[in-house]
This record gives C-alpha cells, sequence and structure tokens, in this order.
C-alpha cells in the first residue's frame, strides 16, 4: 500500500499510489484526478462518441490517464485507430511499465506525448470522427491553469474543423460549466449535456460529459 511511482515534471508532482482500500489512484500536485474503481464517466465519455458516430474509425483522445477511456473504445469493433495525446511522459511509461495495467499493446493505439492542443493542430481538417477530451478536472477546477484555453470556443472550434461529417467532440468535466455549455452551443449549434452520478470513495458526485455534433 501506499506510493507506487511519483514524478515531477514542469508542471509540477504527478503520484501513482495505491490505497488502503486497495484501489490504485492518480494525483496531480495533489488533487485527485482518478482511480480504477469509479470509471463509469471516462467510459461514458467513450460510449457517447460511439453511440453518436455511425463508422467512428479514427478517434482522437485528449488525456491517457489510466486508460479507462481507451479501453472503451477499443471494445467497439468499427474504431480502427486512437490516437491518444498525454502531455505527462510519466503516464506513458507507468503504463508500457505495467505499473498500470496497458491499453497501448493494441496495434490501434498511438500515443504522442505533447500538448493535446498541438496535436489537435497537426491533424488534417476533417479527418477525426470523434474527439474526447478528458485532459483535465474541468474549466472551474482546473488542474494546470494553461488548461483553461481547452474548454474555450477558439480551441472547440479548432477540434470540429478536424471531425469528419458526422463528427462529434466530447468533453469531460468535474462539474457543471455555463462557460462551457455556452461555448459548445456557439461552435456546433448545440450542446448535450450528460450527468454521471458516481460513488467517490464513500461519497456521491456528479461528473458531466459535454458533447457537440459537426
Amino acid at each position: 500500500m501506499g506510493e507506487v511511482a511519483r514524478a515531477v515534471s514542469e508542471r509540477g508532482e504527478l503520484l501513482l499510489r495505491r490505497r488502503p482500500d486497495g484501489a490504485l489512484e492518480l494525483r496531480v500536485n495533489g488533487v485527485f484526478v482518478m482511480d480504477d474503481v469509479e470509471t463509469s464517466s471516462e467510459e461514458l465519455l467513450a460510449s457517447a462518441a460511439l453511440d453518436a458516430v455511425l463508422r467512428p474509425a479514427r478517434v482522437l483522445v485528449g488525456g491517457l490517464g489510466l486508460g479507462y477511456t481507451v479501453r472503451a473504445l477499443l471494445a467497439d469493433a468499427r474504431v480502427s485507430n486512437v490516437l491518444v495525446a498525454e502531455i505527462e511522459p510519466a503516464v506513458v511509461e507507468w503504463m508500457r511499465s505495467g505499473l498500470v495495467p496497458s491499453v497501448l499493446d493494441d496495434a490501434r493505439v498511438s500515443v504522442l506525448v505533447g500538448d493535446v492542443r498541438d496535436v489537435v493542430l497537426a491533424q488534417p481538417l476533417a479527418s477525426l470522427d470523434a474527439v474526447l477530451l478528458d485532459v483535465d478536472n474541468g474549466p472551474d477546477f482546473l488542474v494546470y491553469n494553461e488548461n483553461s484555453a481547452l474548454y474555450e470556443s477558439e480551441f472547440l472550434a479548432e477540434c470540429r474543423l478536424r471531425l469528419a461529417p458526422g463528427g462529434v467532440l466530447t468533453v469531460w468535466s468535474s462539474s457543471t460549466s455555463s462557460a462551457l455549455e455556452a461555448a459548445m452551443r456557439e461552435v456546433f449549434g448545440g450542446c448535450v449535456v450528460r450527468p454521471v452520478p458516481v460513488a467517490l470513495q464513500g461519497r456521491s458526485e456528479t461528473y458531466y460529459v459535454y458533447q457537440g455534433g459537426s
């Protein structure tokens, strides 16, 4: 029990720990990010996109985390390519080394270590069937303040430009955000907000998935 791995990057400290209840937990700068017990919202992030797209062949995921969003995508045989953008090299290395159960040995998965903004902008226009963003806790409770731009209309519009006709953008947030919903509506002409009730270490919380379509 206790610390499994620790790393420091220019953005701060990452901690992978085993809790007394046996759960594997990821913290960034002391802030709880996720564990391997309550994964329903990560899975909904994937299923909401998969359900909305007829042929979700090529998907870009912002944020590797513990891999549950990617794992849910790979369970769908229609998905032929998952490109993951993960800014923290340690998160990728922990998975590659086996400290975290890996989704990287699937031939459909490729990982780029870098800022999701740069990865999105590097994609050809209309080349993606879905973009899934689970990079931070949402616009109102940021781990990295620099990530605020990910929830604003300028970047969301760049995501839309990379979507093929019928493609979708889904965004994970730990809380409701009227600003994010307004930005999604501005860019996509509409926004579906899905609440996800979760049981988080003995207390009830609600996470949210925001979705807009091209």
